[in-house]
């Protein structure tokens, strides 16, 4: 359709198996990604993209344990292992991913100090992408969502997009959850509660 975008989220090296942040099975979604992307005419990818350092990372503390949560100026935040650091292999999107259709790339998280999981606000929930802007200029209503992963930046993506205006979708059948303390779940009802359809298939 022509007023539908999909938007594929941060289906990179470190987020797939061996990576330094590796999601559970998101090697497994890959095929399915690229079976959506050959369905659609208007394709977006999310980079995830960190200086190094970044304040996210639990190697920036030195009391920082991964996957600890702490306290930033914007509220809480979880410490992450290193992980799409600029320029390095794991940043890179993952090699079997058909990237050729692209029409656009969305690096997100490189501010040192923010974090940030949507594709269209940063963890500050002030700082934006631009992305919702493009989406609007491009004349698209309606959004795809797949990627990695799940329960952080897929439904953080999905949930702003809703309130952006958007219809949303997200396949969870081409996603892959992190599930950190019943994220995923958490995530999946708040999803639902704002609107976001979870019933279409690959």
């Amino acid at each position: 359709m022509p007023n539908e975008a999909l938007v594929v989220i941060d289906m990179q090296n470190d987020f797939c198996d061996g990576g330094a942040l590796a999601v559970p099975g998101a090697n497994a979604v890959v095929p399915l990604v690229n079976r959506l992307i050959a369905r659609h005419d208007n394709v977006v990818l999310t980079q995830d993209w960190h200086p190094p350092g970044h304040a996210s990372f639990a190697s920036a503390r030195p009391d920082g344990v991964p996957f600890a949560t702490v306290t930033f100026p914007y509220g809480p935040q979880t410490l992450w292992p290193d992980h799409c650091v600029q320029g390095t292999p794991g940043a890179a999107f993952h090699p079997d991913l058909e990237i050729t259709k692209a029409q656009m790339i969305v690096r997100k998280g490189f501010h040192p100090s923010i974090d940030s999981y949507s594709a269209f606000r940063e963890n500050d929930r002030m700082t934006r992408t631009g992305l919702d802007g493009y989406l609007r200029a491009r004349g698209f209503t309606r959004l795809i969502l797949c990627g990695l992963a799940l329960d952080y930046c897929v439904a953080w993506s999905a949930i702003d997009a809703r309130q952006a205006g958007f219809d949303v979708a997200v396949v969870l059948e081409a996603t892959a959850a992190i599930d950190l303390e019943g994220s995923k779940k958490r995530m999946l009802s708040e999803m639902r509660q704002a609107g976001i359809n979870l019933n279409v298939t690959v």
